[in-house]
């Protein structure tokens, strides 16, 4: 529009965020638009790289996530486009005006536009789709490559470190407990170490927000806030096969990721052509990225895998050593994944700990029979039992209103590990637990999730209880 244009070829850049700000006050409403879009101001255009401030840093934070792509499409509105549009912490108090000043006179505290940080705690609920925690202990470095895995290993790394930049999409695949959701999780450290906006889901996540913006009506605040990511990362996606609607969104997302250059990593337990319930334009699409598959280790990776564990534990518990003859026995259960060796290598530690015995080969070979058959059912009322027992408590304690942090801690635990090892409903398990609402289950599954992160002590706890409970027996 020619009452945007200033110098020659380049934009009134205040005359268009004026405008802007006028079309958006249309678009959004004024109770929105004076909550989210009124507080910003135009602090910088210099080059033709705009950066809008903010006075708030949940304000920021909220607008990075979800008006970023809003924006930038009212000013292409206008006839301006940017070259970069940032969101920063404004300098000085807004302006309704907007008057631009230079990168000079700018906050040194000033940042691009980021995810939500695990630190910001402002209201959790109001986050959306950026609410996962990831693990620091999960980098590349830490998984154990072998002959079966060492490809998938080296190709993620390099597509994290950006030597594939002309593969838009990576997508591996391999069975439970194979390492799928390790090298997720550490091409996603490495994307956010290199500054990139990274977005990590769940299969079942994307599904939830999905078909909750569908239920709302509010389909295109979803879109948007997926659309702020530089780097999407979906696991178990074979999950998101059992609804066509959310499959069909799915395709839309990777295309225009792939249309803006953008990357995506997912990991299934199954190839590509093999994933029931899509199509074969979304399996086309999958099957056209790098698809690399994860395989059962070897014999000598096995080893390596417990030893790293052993090693780990010992640098907590400097008390617990296990001879090595008793990780050579877990490293010859062929039939194991590495989820499941370091199972049986925790219930053998934690066992030495808590009972300062020392771990012989007859009882390691003991732990080793024990394991589970695929398919072991374990019950609510098993893990109520069982996590009572742990901690010295009753199970009515688990259901009565008490909220002690002796009672608090150990019913979020019994909770988390319902829902990780039943395929109980959140509404059937809070019912199991006093009639309690389902977001209160939900609350402790998150509030253990991130406990487990923080605290490698209370990881050990609760995986000792988790083999425990999925093992026939006890030591």
């Amino acid at each position: 529009m020619g009452h945007l244009t200033g110098k020659p070829n380049r934009p009134d850049w205040p005359a268009a965020w004026s405008a802007v700000r006028d079309r958006l006050r249309r678009e959004l409403g004024d109770p929105v638009f004076e909550a989210w879009i009124g507080p910003l101001s135009l602090e910088s255009s210099d080059r033709d790289e705009l950066k809008i401030g903010a006075t708030k840093p949940f304000v920021r934070n909220w607008v990075a996530n979800h008006y970023v792509a809003r924006i930038e499409r009212a000013f292409r509105a206008e006839g301006a486009e940017p070259v970069s549009l940032s969101i920063v912490m404004a300098a000085t108090s807004p302006s309704i005006g907007g008057n631009a000043r230079e990168p000079a006179e700018l906050a040194a505290s000033n940042v691009s536009y980021l995810p939500p940080r695990a630190e910001i705690r402002e209201d959790d609920s109001a986050k959306g789709l950026w609410t996962r925690m990831l693990h620091p202990q999960q980098t590349f470095d830490s998984f154990i490559p072998g002959r079966a895995n060492e490809f998938g290993h080296g190709a993620a790394r390099a597509f994290a470190e950006g030597q594939q930049s002309d593969i838009p999409l990576l997508y591996i695949h391999g069975g439970f407990g194979f390492g799928k959701t390790h090298l997720l999780n550490a091409a996603a450290l490495e994307f956010r170490k290199r500054g990139k906006r990274t977005l990590f889901l769940r299969a079942e996540d994307f599904m939830r927000h999905f078909l909750g913006a569908l239920y709302r009506k509010d389909t295109l605040a979803f879109k948007e806030e997926l659309r702020t990511a530089e780097v999407l990362i979906i696991d178990d996606l074979q999950h998101i096969c059992r609804s066509t609607a959310t499959a069909s969104e799915f395709l839309y997302t990777v295309n225009a990721f792939a249309d803006l250059r953008r990357r995506v990593v997912i990991a299934a337990d199954r190839a590509p052509q093999a994933l029931e319930g899509l199509g074969a334009d979304v399996k086309s699409r999958l099957a056209g990225g790098l698809c690399i598959a994860l395989d059962k280790p070897d014999r000598d990776t096995r080893l390596l895998i417990v030893r790293a564990r052993a090693a780990e534990f010992t640098r907590h518990k400097p008390e617990v050593v296990l001879p090595e003859m008793v990780l050579e026995r877990i490293a010859d259960l062929d039939d194991a994944s590495p989820r499941e060796l370091i199972g049986v290598f925790t219930k053998l530690a934690t066992y030495a700990d808590l009972t300062k015995k020392p771990v012989t080969l007859e009882t390691a070979e003991e732990a080793v029979g024990l394991r589970s058959s695929p398919g072991a059912k374990t019950s609510i009322e098993d893990i109520q039992r069982k996590t009572a027992e742990f901690y010295k408590l009753e199970v009515k304690d688990f259901h009565s209103p008490q909220r002690a942090r002796r009672v608090a801690r150990p019913r979020q635990v019994a909770m988390y590990l319902s829902r990780k090892l039943t395929s109980r409903s959140l509404p059937e398990i809070g019912r199991r637990f006093g009639g309690r609402d389902h977001t209160t289950v939900l609350h402790a599954c998150r509030r253990i999730e991130a406990l487990i992160v923080e605290d490698p002590l209370f990881r050990q706890e609760v995986d000792f209880l988790s083999q425990m409970l999925q093992r026939r027996g006890e030591l």
